[in-house]
């Protein structure tokens, strides 16, 4: 039998060795040939043998590796992820809320009593002084809930210690685990009337950690891009029924009913429910939703049509060819689908470098504690007052597990990237998380859209080239024969007539001619008004406008002429506008060393007028909207980091190929869901924003991982006793802890200089601040 493919929805994952481990267990299966566990998504997409396992199998493999495998069923699978997704984040919070309720007053009752330089109010009952017992069994009360609410910490985290793949939940359990079993430890001492172990308890510690981890991980799963949201949009666009001729009568069916060779009837606004060829009539169908073109495209006998477009004008017939699966819009739904699963999810330098961290930090507890046992054992004078060799060999192991707890490894990236999104937010640049953040300031590629893009997305009236009459009268006339038109073009020019205040006169006869233009009776005069198709069937001359013409032409223009009574009365050109900041944010990138391309699907001439407008480097005519997504993983197959920025359902999935997808915010929901960055106020100067904000970003979290691992790499070998082998002090715990606390001071605090970050800022003083050089490490 041959090979065959499922995607599992894994539920659990935390981290790229989270989805590591998946990967290790299902591949050590036999009979799988390929496996992929994708972070961003939560989904296993596993190529099987049939003959040598079952579905089941793969998915006993992921529970045992301690995830959850969850419902791959297609009906309503879109639904029940988006479900099974805010449920998950309303726990979180939950979790949260409950671990940050007790935190608070946790660490207000084991830190007052040492503040001796403020009279800070506190319970008589609870003075450590005088009931030394009561005060540490509360701590104790209020930790329990709090470990509770991070119980899955020490699950999966134990576990991914014993299957020797430690992660960041390693770290947190870790650690906390340490300072309890040490609080419990005095706990015990306390009760056996050994009143100064009050000072050695560290409950406070593990539920502070605990209550910010969870803060870290709840804001991390509402970042999360939300695909399903993109594909059930795209599902929604094609109509629910279709109108079929059966036995010559019209019968309206759902379209799960509709087969090839069907005769389909679609009536002037309705959708087309699937793809086919036009068998009878005549119409204007607009397909911007595909292809992102906004003139709509003129169809007659013989032309195709494709699922979800709409039929603006005529009533046509036509016949079945692709349904289901096959149609173009199935086909991009299938492109988004891939786009998204493919992406390899950003692993955290925290969370490499927790594979090694872990067990050095342990080895070296293990050998600093043992080594001072067995030296304190043999040697006494070398242990401080009040201390015996267990005691002595169990501080120095807890100190060196507690200043290595990763509480400031652990919010070393997600703060950073808090804030940074926040000041997108603030800008109009919605940032879909951390992974969008940290992979936009690699970007050495952008490739724009053109139309809603770098252009309006609206034709506008250009130029009024009159032959003998006045500009506004020819402007005028023109605009009073297009009133009665559907025609996209005919708005447009009715439009620019109102814009300059110009009145309409009334039409005595109106004709519309398909594919050629229109012809009426206007203030008395035969009025003509199309195309050159037209104007050579009725003998009109248009020599003395035609080097004007083909200038427009070059320019990306759409030259529509004009005749009254016989004679050749004047050229009116439309075209798809420039945005007014399209050529300023091209001309930023190009400071920040990014080439520039722009692909449409529009013919090469007019693509290549828009480029020269705006100063773009490359130019792709003439791509079909199933192949933008090609095209863009050919810049990526050529080394590059590439970013796309669209707007139209037709760029879904090379917004979702590209390593970064950019949305403009004033166009369609899908593009906005598929893509990784939008850009609330459709204004490209933020794209080269956007991606400053994200350099700037980035070099605050290696800022801060760097004063994470930093205070690790000191303070691990003093809390080993490295001063005290010299004669120096021994690192109490609690200054551990607070060393600890220190360091999550550090990045916080670095943290917050992101929200001096303003638009345009960084190209005069590039994320250095002042009195810094570059190369600094911080």
């Amino acid at each position: 039998m041959e090979s065959q493919t499922v995607t599992i929805p894994v539920g659990g994952m935390t981290c790229a060795a989270c989805s590591s481990r998946v990967e290790k267990a299902i591949r050590k299966l036999a009979g799988i040939e390929n496996a992929n566990v994708n972070l961003a998504t939560e989904k296993a997409t596993v190529v099987y043998d049939p003959d040598a396992l079952r579905v089941s199998a793969i998915k006993d493999a992921i529970v045992k590796a301690g995830y959850k495998a969850l419902d791959l069923s297609s009906a309503g699978a879109v639904d029940a992820d988006k479900l099974r997704k805010q449920r998950d984040i309303r726990i979180l919070w939950t979790k949260f809320i409950v671990a940050i309720s007790l935190a608070i007053p946790l660490l207000y009752i084991a830190m007052a009593p040492m503040i001796t330089w403020v009279h800070l109010p506190f319970p008589r009952a609870l003075d450590p002084m005088n009931f030394p017992l009561v005060y540490a069994l509360t701590e104790l009360l209020m930790t329990i809930p709090i470990v509770a609410a991070g119980y899955r910490f020490y699950t999966v985290g134990f576990k991914a210690l014993v299957q020797r793949s430690p992660n960041m939940d390693s770290l947190i359990a870790l650690g906390t685990t340490a300072a309890i079993l040490y609080s419990l430890y005095n706990v015990w001492q306390i009760a056996l009337g050994h009143f100064m172990a009050v000072e050695s308890l560290y409950f406070e510690s593990a539920g502070v950690i605990i209550a910010l981890i969870l803060l870290g991980k709840s804001l991390e799963a509402v970042s999360k891009g939300r695909t399903s949201e993109a594909i059930k949009k795209l599902m929604g666009l094609a109509p629910k029924t279709a109108i079929i001729i059966q036995n010559g009568v019209e019968k309206e069916i759902a379209i799960d009913e509709v087969l090839p060779g069907d005769i389909i009837v679609v009536k002037p606004g309705a959708k087309i429910p699937v793809d086919g060829t036009v068998v009878e009539g005549h119409t204007s169908i607009d397909e911007s939703m595909l292809t992102g073109e906004s003139m709509p495209v003129d169809k007659a006998a013989g032309s195709e049509v494709y699922a979800a477009t709409i039929n603006t004008t005529g009533l046509i017939r036509f016949k079945a060819t692709k349904v289901g699966g096959e149609t173009a819009l199935a086909q991009i739904i299938k492109l988004v689908e891939d786009a998204q699963g493919s992406k390899a999810p950003i692993a955290q330098l925290a969370d490499i470098v927790s594979g090694y961290f872990v067990p050095i930090v342990c080895l070296v507890a293990i050998l600093a504690g043992g080594a001072w046992f067995l030296a304190a054992s043999v040697n006494p004078a070398l242990l401080p007052a009040g201390y015996f060799p267990l005691k002595f060999a169990l501080t120095i192991f807890i100190s060196v597990l507690v200043i290595a707890c990763p509480c400031a490894l652990g919010l070393a990236t997600p703060t950073a990237i808090m804030v940074g999104t926040g000041k997108g937010a603030e800008n109009g640049i919605l940032i879909k998380g951390g992974e969008a953040l940290e992979t936009a300031h690699k970007i050495n590629t952008i490739v724009f859209d053109k139309t809603g893009t770098i252009t309006e997305g609206k034709p506008k009236v250009t130029d009024v080239i009159p032959v003998g009459i006045e500009a506004d009268y020819l402007l005028r006339i023109i605009a009073s024969a297009e009133k009665g038109s559907e025609h996209p073009l005919g708005q447009a020019i009715v439009n620019g007539a109102g814009e300059k205040g110009l009145e309409l006169f009334a039409v005595e006869h109106f004709e519309s001619l398909t594919g050629r233009g229109i012809e009426a009776l206007i203030n008395g005069a035969k009025t003509l008004v199309g195309n050159r198709k037209l104007m050579d069937e009725r003998g009109i001359s248009l020599a003395e406008l035609e080097e004007a013409s083909d200038l427009l032409a070059e320019e990306g223009k759409t030259p529509m002429y004009a005749a009254l009574d016989g004679k050749l009365a004047g050229i009116i050109a439309v075209a798809d506008v420039v945005k007014p900041s399209s050529k300023s944010a091209i001309e930023s990138l190009h400071r920040m060393g990014i080439e520039v391309a722009m692909i449409t699907g529009d013919n090469k001439k007019t693509a290549s007028a828009i480029a020269k407008q705006v100063g773009i480097d490359k130019v792709l005519s003439e791509v079909l909207p199933q192949d933008k997504s090609n095209e863009v993983k050919k810049l990526q197959d050529e080394g590059r980091k590439v970013a796309m920025v669209g707007d139209g359902i037709n760029d879904a999935p090379a917004l979702a190929q590209a390593d970064i997808g950019i949305a403009i915010g004033s166009g369609t929901d899908v593009a906005m869901e598929s893509a990784d960055i939008v850009l609330m106020r459709s204004d490209l100067m933020d794209v080269p924003t956007a991606i400053n904000l994200s350099k700037r970003t980035i070099r605050n979290i290696k800022q801060n991982l760097f004063w994470a691992f930093g205070y690790n790499v000191v303070g691990i070998p003093i809390a080993a006793g490295l001063l005290h082998i010299f004669g120096g002090p021994l690192l109490n715990p609690i200054f551990a802890a607070a060393a600890m606390s220190m360091s999550s001071v550090s990045v916080l605090t670095n943290a917050l200089r992101l929200k001096r970050f303003k638009p345009g800022q960084q190209e005069k003083k590039p994320f250095f601040p002042p009195g810094m050089v570059k190369g600094s490490c911080c």
